[in-house]
């Protein structure tokens, strides 16, 4: 089986835009410090790649969030994002410096860039992950095609989705370098900054093999965002299937408590609620303060956008439902039964304020 001594560390892509770093770069950089900081016997950085042009002044919070090391690749032709020039340079990175496992955001930028330079270094990509661990003492497969996995070979564990959201599989790379996945946003915390982190700040001058673009973009236009971001959230109601008939009081209880309704695939699909509103694997995942869940009944597709939330309150008429096993409060009934009961007491609690 093949080894990869020449390879080491966990470089995160640090997404920005205009000079500002995605908070997923961040989330990204705390996860890679837990994995790093659980096997010191690896000796691993953490090692967060800024791209961009002005982009250096945010080394040093690159490192406030968690990295050992900055390499920053400052270029007029990174100023906006191009797939091209973006490829290339981030390819230069990885031949340059040789990472055992590169972790970029399943976000638009992110979901562009990854399979590019996967394709372009013949490495092995996990897309659009959930999870991802460092393997130890690792076995694949069975039988003849059994293989051990040595400790100090920092296979990646990668847990993503599969079969439409309904079985999540461990997908893992153990004959390229580096290892790399997507990782979608609010999966990891992001970590409070420290700005007496100390770290190393390197910077890479790509050597470009064309100069001229390929696609010229003549003009940027802000998207309109319509609506509410749900992940930016700090309360929400999410309404299933068992909640299509209550949506009213849904609305309702949210309005009390300032937040906003969310909801299931199926809630989506029955055309109760816009898609962008979705909570799960297909959607979105949320951290709310508070999550009250709706006749929803714990399917792993939903669990999964929201079960990071800090406090989950569960309302569904099965008192056997999944969602029950992951609330920190429940309610055995129909939401048309529950929701007025809680709505009255909430109204209560305002007047007596």
């Amino acid at each position: 089986m093949a080894t990869f001594p020449d390879y080491k560390d966990i470089y995160v892509f640090v997404e920005q835009k205009d000079s500002q770093p995605a908070e997923v770069g961040y989330e990204l950089i705390n996860k890679a410090r837990e994995l790093v900081d659980a096997s010191p016997e690896l000796g691993y950085k953490v090692v967060g790649v800024l791209l961009g042009e002005n982009v250096k002044d945010k080394a040093a919070d690159v490192i406030a969030h968690g990295a050992d090391k900055v390499i920053v690749v400052d270029d007029p032709k990174l100023k906006d994002y191009s797939t091209q020039f973006y490829t290339d340079a981030l390819t230069q990175v990885i031949d340059e410096f040789k990472p055992s496992s590169l972790l970029t955001g399943a976000t638009v930028l992110g979901r562009d860039l990854a399979p590019r330079v996967a394709a372009r270094i013949n490495a092995g990509l996990t897309a659009d992950a959930t999870g991802i661990e460092i393997g130890k003492d690792v076995t694949l497969g069975g039988g003849a095609a059994k293989r051990e996995i040595p400790n100090d070979d920092a296979l990646l564990l990668v847990t993503r989705p599969t079969f439409g959201g309904n079985l999540f599989g461990t997908i893992v790379c153990p004959n390229t370098r580096p290892q790399m996945a997507t990782i979608r946003p609010k999966v990891f915390d992001m970590a409070k900054p420290d700005a007496s982190r100390e770290g190393e700040v390197v910077e890479f001058a790509p050597k470009w093999a064309e100069t001229e673009p390929v696609v010229v973009v003549e003009d940027v236009e802000p998207k309109k965002v319509a609506g509410v971001d749900i992940t930016k959230c700090d309360v929400l109601v999410g309404v299933g299937r068992g909640a299509e008939g209550s949506l009213a009081l849904a609305e309702e209880l949210a309005a009390l408590l300032g937040g906003e309704v969310a909801g299931t695939r199926a809630a989506v699909e029955d055309g109760f609620l816009p898609k962008e509103r979705q909570v799960g694997q297909t959607g979105k995942t949320v951290r709310p303060n508070l999550y009250i869940a709706c006749g929803i009944s714990g399917a792993v597709q939903h669990v999964a956008g929201m079960e990071k939330s800090d406090y989950i309150i569960a309302i569904n008429r099965d008192p056997e439902a999944e969602i029950f096993k992951i609330a920190n409060q429940g309610y055995v009934g129909t939401c048309e039964q529950v929701l007025p009961l809680l709505i009255e007491d909430i109204k209560k609690i305002k007047e007596a304020k």
